[in-house]
């Protein structure tokens, strides 16, 4: 699914918002500026977070400033009211906000093994909105994006990865080629698939902030259900 044309706009105009929101992560190393494995619902994304004590096994969002939910207070994000669902249907899992501001693909691949720490059954890999905003090579961001699904596929962690779209300024080519990775990875490698984490809300001025891109806490409980519908049968029978 691929953004409408209004929304192509509004991510392109939040381009630079987003950008200035979080670290500029390219293709390096950043391991050290992964955050700590902690619960969704009562703690923050940013890297210098206090380490998880408890035991419940792990639900990981890895993602970029929609997952860490830039702009919204900690219980608004998306990942924090996936945690709510959970604790309200009794599935005993502890939801990690692994998301980064700023994050790439590349920042997701290189912080990995921090994400997969400890007991993960399900990493929810929502990536690729700031590749897009760039306009770094889609085949570097499936070729990313397949490493991080192999590896945790390796250890036996169901992998849903959630789709995301470009902008119209790279021209029709790039949008097609950038569009078609989440489809052709999801069938390769048999994940569950969120088609556009952004359905329903890409191009809504009244559930999305100032800057156009990220949502407000009425888009976040939007995203919240579009992950919810592929996360739900699978924490359900884990």
């Amino acid at each position: 699914m691929r953004f409408p044309r209004a929304a192509l706009v509004t991510l392109a105009l939040g381009a630079v918002a987003a950008l200035a929101c979080g670290p500029r992560d390219e293709p390096v190393d950043r391991a050290d500026a992964a955050p700590k494995h902690v619960p969704a619902s009562t703690a923050p994304a940013p890297a210098s977070a206090p380490a998880s004590k408890t035991e419940r096994p792990r639900i990981v969002m890895l993602g970029d400033s929609l997952t860490a939910g830039l702009g919204l207070a900690t219980t608004e994000a998306y990942p924090a009211l996936i945690q709510q669902r959970l604790n309200d249907r009794k599935l005993n899992y502890e939801v990690v906000n692994a998301g980064v501001s700023g994050d790439t693909s590349a920042g997701g691949l290189s912080r990995l093994d921090w994400a997969l720490a400890g007991d993960v059954r399900i990493l929810v890999v929502a990536l690729g909105g700031n590749d897009a905003l760039r306009g770094l090579p889609p085949k570097q961001l499936k070729q990313n994006l397949a490493h991080i699904i192999e590896r945790a596929q390796g250890r036996g962690v169901d992998v849903v990865l959630a789709g995301m779209d470009a902008p119209p300024n790279w021209g029709r080519q790039y949008i097609v080629e950038f569009h078609q990775v989440y489809p052709e990875l999801a069938k390769q490698y048999r994940v569950a698939f969120v088609p556009f984490l952004l359905q329903g809300v890409a191009g809504s001025a009244e559930l999305n902030q100032p800057d156009g891109i990220h949502p407000t806490a009425k888009g976040a409980r939007i995203l919240a259900d579009n992950v919810w519908a592929v996360l739900e049968p699978i924490a359900g029978t884990r």
